[in-house]
């Protein structure tokens, strides 16, 4: 099952629901959403920095991602950056593609 990266930002409302309401609470509703569209939380970090939650999701496929993404991002209180992850196996897999490419001005 393919993986992502999840990188949100709380903006001032969505701090007051975590000091409401608690980070289990956040990390908890996380993972119903992820779990409701067949998928699984693997990890569930809050940070200092550019993002104040890092979290890593297994979801059936990009469709169930990009859900998840018009979701959060749609609530209002949260911004949401979706990464794809790619193992060593499916990057070695990319590499032996042969791709017919031209760059510009060639």
């Amino acid at each position: 099952m393919p993986k992502y990266l999840i990188q949100a930002s709380y903006n001032s409302q969505g701090v007051e629901g975590v000091l409401g309401k608690g980070g289990s609470s956040r990390r908890d509703a996380v993972e119903q959403a992820v779990r409701g569209l067949g998928g699984s939380l693997e990890t569930f970090y809050f940070a200092f920095g550019e993002y104040d939650v890092y979290a890593v999701v297994e979801l059936p496929d990009n469709e169930a991602a990009t859900a998840v993404a018009l979701s959060v991002n749609g609530a209002g209180s949260v911004t949401a950056k979706t990464v794809v992850l790619l193992t060593p196996e499916q990057v070695d897999d990319a590499a032996k593609r042969s791709v017919d490419y031209r760059p510009p001005g060639s």
